[in-house]
């Protein structure tokens, strides 16, 4: 149980911006912004989103959304001190726009991956 907690979380022994990827799929796009990068990966039918620290740390406030052409915006967002989501939308023959903000910085996509 404990490898598989591991490996979602980044791998054992992971840490900095290369510990957070819990998206399903290929990377898409990468926006790197101030304070942090917005990373958005694709599946066939679905779109994730991550906004990751540059340096994590102390607990501040972060969020990413997500939201597909058409659709209602998936958002997570609160005090942490490495990554704001993921956020997962259906995506299927559909472009999304991406934001994340970290500490007051942020990075937003026009419509991607149409």
């Amino acid at each position: 149980m404990a490898t598989a907690l591991g490996v979602l979380a980044g791998g054992i022994g992971a840490t900095g911006a290369n510990a957070a990827s819990v998206c399903a799929g290929r990377p898409a796009k990468t926006l790197k912004f101030g304070t942090g990068e917005l990373r958005v990966y694709r599946t066939r039918s679905y779109a994730c989103a991550l906004a990751v620290a540059v340096k994590p740390g102390a607990r501040r406030k972060m969020s990413v959304q997500i939201q597909p052409r058409g659709g209602h915006p998936v958002v997570d967002k609160g005090n942490f001190t490495q990554q704001a989501g993921p956020v997962t939308v259906h995506a299927l023959n559909r472009c999304v726009r991406v934001s994340g903000t970290i500490s007051g910085k942020t990075g937003t996509t026009d419509w991607i991956l149409c």
